[in-house]
């Protein structure tokens, strides 16, 4: 008899999965529309198999993600409906797309790290954001998954990170503009500069135009290794520090000093592990960073020492309430 701790170790991949397919044929939704359903039902709705969406239904069951009535109908889980619902900001479909088509590939990478090292076999494959950034529709689809990911807790990491006295904030590497977004909306006179690679621009403006920010929310394309990152009261990082070795990190922290007015802060948006290891997210997507980029998570100690080994004091961090966390640092 094997425990649940091994039940859940060894049969992740099929959860996983399931977790994709019932998202992506719209069997959340349409549990979220029309309530409880038996397989048949919704089969017949959505025009897709009825035993095999019951067989990925029993799978979503022994986890918790949907509940079996007695008469054979399933429902979503209460306090799961926001993370499946497309309109809600804590909406995970994209990035469990980004899981499935695009890591559980990358992790085969894993057994060739253990027998000949990651710098041996990554030198003979293309770079990880090269792989990201191939062409529009990767860039699109990497772009939506982190948009997922950080749009509904920005928000909250929006207010923990204080910016009322901040009037202009650069975000490096900000992608499609979730925490610029949530930025602008709690705080009306702040202005955002997403800095990030030219190809991303298209897609920055594109969020421009939906939320109607118009000139408080500005593109400014570039490499962070090969030139400056643009002046501001305030700098920020959003997993992005997470994609690089410490001495990487470094670099960027002391361009981001140089750029930060005397007295402004710079800001940390990452996953933080905990002293004993955890949590289990942290631990899986820093194996994932070691296939996807080259980088890894880090405590919030351990990015205190990279602030400082940067020339920034008064390092802090504040929780949300998410698997996200703030780690702040200021410019004397």
């Amino acid at each position: 008899m094997t425990s649940s701790s091994l039940d859940n170790a060894m049969f992740g991949l099929f959860s996983t999965h399931a977790l994709h397919l019932a998202d992506k044929h719209g069997v959340f939704v349409h549990l979220i529309e029309e309530g409880a359903a038996t397989p048949d039902r919704i089969a017949a709705a959505r025009r897709i198999d009825a035993e095999t969406l019951e067989r990925l239904l029993l799978v979503l069951a022994a986890v918790s993600v949907v509940e079996r009535d007695a008469d054979g109908s399933y429902r979503l889980a209460r306090a799961l409906v926001p993370s499946f619902d497309p309109q809600n900001p804590r909406y995970i479909g994209g990035f469990v797309r980004h899981l499935v088509t695009n890591t559980t590939g990358q992790l085969q990478q894993l057994d060739a790290y253990l027998t000949r090292g990651k710098a041996a076999v990554d030198a003979e494959l293309p770079s990880p954001f090269e792989t990201i950034y191939r062409d529009e529709a990767a860039t699109g689809a990497f772009l939506e998954a982190m948009w997922q990911l950080s749009y509904g807790v920005s928000h909250e990491l929006a207010q923990l990170a204080g910016l009322e006295d901040v009037r202009h904030l650069v975000d490096v590497g900000g992608a499609s503009g979730a925490f610029a977004v949530a930025a602008l909306g709690r705080y009306p006179d702040l202005r955002v500069t997403v800095y990030d690679l030219p190809q991303v621009g298209p897609f920055l403006e594109r969020t421009r135009d939906e939320q109607g920010l118009g000139e408080r929310l500005s593109f400014a394309p570039g490499d962070f290794f090969r030139e400056a990152l643009p002046a501001a009261d305030c700098l920020s990082f959003g997993y992005i520090l997470s994609d690089w070795e410490d001495k990487t990190c470094v670099e960027l922290l002391r361009k981001a000093y140089d750029a930060c007015a005397s007295g402004g802060r710079v800001l940390l948006m990452e996953r933080l592990f905990d002293e004993d290891g955890g949590p289990l997210a942290t631990a899986a997507q820093n194996l994932s960073m070691h296939v996807e980029t080259y980088g890894r998570h880090r405590t919030a100690e351990e990015y205190f020492g990279l602030l400082r080994e940067a020339g920034f004091t008064d390092c802090a961090v504040h929780r949300s309430t998410w698997d996200k966390h703030l780690v702040m640092g200021r410019k004397p």
